[in-house]
């Protein structure tokens, strides 16, 4: 089941390829995706992200789609089911599972990262069965922020948290949950 792509009105959200290292290189790992992100990462350190998500994709770990258009030719961004594993997550977090998403810049401002977080939201109640959902983001990642109050997140700030991975300009982590529909 994992490895069936999901499929939305505009888009279709596939397992994870090799072949999708130079489109994350040239259009994922820029200055504008990454800002919130800690950074543009080295490119070593992108293919060995992506081999890391295509081995986790197909062994029961996280979960991170390639999000095409249904044109089947464009690639516009990733958005997936994660485990939180920061250290510095409170412990009620940790371990637990998060929608997260990264888009390609021309392709902000279409709704697609919207409508592949509500697929994926859907996959994760739906087929994983499970009871909450998380999502993570900063103040400081307004869009985001917007995101997650338009997919019906609540904001959970007794879980919010200083993440020493990332700089003062995004800290505090702020989590949202949704709960499975009744």
């Amino acid at each position: 089941m994992a490895d069936d792509p999901l499929a939305t009105e505009r888009l279709i959200l596939r397992p994870p390829v090799a072949e999708d290292l130079p489109w994350v290189l040239e259009h994922m790992n820029t200055d504008s995706v990454m800002r919130h992100l800690a950074g543009v990462r080295a490119p070593e350190m992108m293919a060995e992200s992506l081999a890391d998500d295509i081995a986790a994709f197909h062994s029961g770990g996280h979960q991170r789609w390639t999000v095409w258009l249904r044109d089947g030719e464009t690639r516009v961004g990733r958005c997936g089911l994660f485990h939180v594993r920061s250290p510095a997550a409170p412990k009620a977090l940790q371990g637990q599972r998060e929608n997260g998403w990264t888009f390609a810049e021309p392709h902000w401002g279409h709704g697609y990262a919207t409508e592949a977080a509500r697929a994926v939201i859907a996959y994760a109640f739906d087929e994983l069965a499970l009871p909450v959902l998380y999502s993570q983001t900063s103040d400081s990642n307004a869009a985001s922020t917007r995101m997650m109050q338009r997919l019906g997140f609540t904001a959970r700030p007794e879980l919010g948290y200083h993440d020493p991975d990332y700089p003062p300009e995004d800290n505090p982590t702020t989590v949202w949950s949704m709960d499975a529909p009744a």
